[in-house]
């Protein structure tokens, strides 16, 4: 056992074997689960939809393609802007009541878009603001999403709670929301904003039914914000394996980006694929991951969360080499890219169980929010050195370097992993 602050924390060899002496178990995951999963999955889909929705709207308003990226980067900012203040929020308030507001505030925000839509308003600035604000409120439900679930299922089921979550999720935003948002545009340019804020205002119907509110019991009173950000850090800072896994998250999405911000021109110019056969291999990446998330717990049942855990540090830097290596038809390519995501996935399961049980309550959304700070940080980072690696170096390049760089990452972590899965 160590202690940190006062709190106790287990070992993780402990800890993946937890909910065995806990007591009796829920009969399945429970009525509350359920109904967090279920307006979890109906954003997702409405997100989803937006993905595509919202470029295709501004491509109405402007062909600058600057303008029109700036539009995702206005979206995605609030995780680097805001993640540390909400994360201390998720921790103070109650995390339904947080998630309902969010809710709320995005259903009202996807009626403005569509408001400026139905009136053909030129200008696209308002978009970037409207773009942001959903954005916070991705970022205050997302954070107190993730910090409920254990609020609502036993520790002994966080693994298949949470791979139900990555699966539901990847199936609503990747493979049903943007074909949907993009037929909705086809329909009627404001149609799919305003079944955006039907859906997100639906979602809160079903948080209404959520009879635990997951707000953390803490001692004494609320400090300031800063100060509950700080210990927030130094928490994460201090322990060396939550510390190890959020840059390790951090590193995997600076590499896997750069693959993936330039898939179309690789899958165009190396595999010779159309825009719908673009469409088709991303669309395997999205079958991994779903796959992985059902199959996460029956893995780590038979093998051993350690085993598949460090299996995977493996396996995903060796996909990427092997796409750079043989990867010159759609097939190969497809079949590798779903070996990856599938690890990803179950990799994120094990991860985010034991992070679950290691973070106490009370920190659990600012833990949270600093490490999603480092992981989803990482992402524009690899983005933009992908782009420069595959200009000067070409196509099959971002792949090795990224393998490179992630098998560094991982022997660099191996005697911290080692130790602790």
């Amino acid at each position: 056992m160590t202690r940190h602050r006062g709190h106790r924390i287990c070992s993780v060899t402990t800890l993946t074997n937890a909910g065995t002496s806990a007591g009796p178990k829920r009969a399945g995951l429970g009525r509350d689960w359920r109904r967090l999963l279920a307006a979890n999955a109906t954003s997702s889909l409405s997100e989803g939809a937006l993905l595509a929705a919202l470029p295709l709207l501004a491509a109405h308003l402007t062909r600058d393609p600057r303008l029109i990226s700036g539009l995702a980067t206005a979206g995605t900012l609030p995780w680097l802007l805001c993640s540390l203040p909400i994360g201390a929020l998720v921790d103070r308030l109650d995390r339904r009541a947080l998630m309902i507001a969010a809710q709320c505030v995005r259903a009202v925000l996807a009626a403005a878009i569509a408001g400026l839509a139905t009136a053909h308003v030129a200008a696209i600035w308002p978009l970037y603001v409207l773009a942001f604000g959903i954005g916070v409120a991705d970022v205050a439900f997302s954070t107190a999403n993730q910090a409920m679930v254990p609020n609502v299922v036993d520790q002994a089921d966080l693994e298949t709670a949470l791979g139900r979550q990555i699966a539901t999720e990847g199936v609503a935003r990747e493979f049903i929301g943007p074909p949907l948002g993009a037929a909705l545009v086809a329909f009627a340019l404001p149609l799919p904003f305003w079944f955006n804020a039907v859906v997100f205002a639906g979602a809160v119907g079903l948080l209404l039914r959520v009879r635990t509110s997951g707000l953390a019991k803490r001692a004494g009173r609320p400090k300031r914000i800063r100060t509950e950000v700080a210990e927030g850090l130094r928490f994460l800072v201090r322990h060396r394996l939550l510390r190890t896994l959020a840059l390790l998250a951090g590193v995997g999405n600076l590499c896997e980006y750069m693959a993936l911000a330039t898939l179309v021109l690789f899958a165009q110019e190396v595999l010779r694929l159309s825009d719908r056969g673009v469409g088709v291999l991303m669309g395997s990446m999205a079958v991994g991951g779903v796959l992985g998330g059902l199959l996460s717990r029956r893995l780590a049942d038979r093998f051993g969360a350690r085993r598949v855990a460090m299996t995977v540090q493996v396996v995903i830097p060796l996909s990427w080499l092997a796409i750079a290596i043989v990867g010159r038809d759609a097939v190969t390519v497809a079949a590798l890219v779903a070996v990856f995501s599938l690890s990803v996935s179950q990799w994120n399961v094990i991860v985010g169980a034991l992070r679950q049980r290691i973070v106490p309550d009370e920190l659990r959304g600012r833990l949270g929010a600093a490490g999603r700070l480092i992981s989803f940080g990482a992402i524009p980072i690899g983005s933009v050195l992908g782009g420069f690696v595959y200009h000067s170096f070409g196509p099959i390049a971002p792949w090795l370097v990224g393998a490179a760089i992630r098998s560094l990452a991982s022997l660099v972590a191996l005697p911290v992993l080692r130790r602790n899965l």
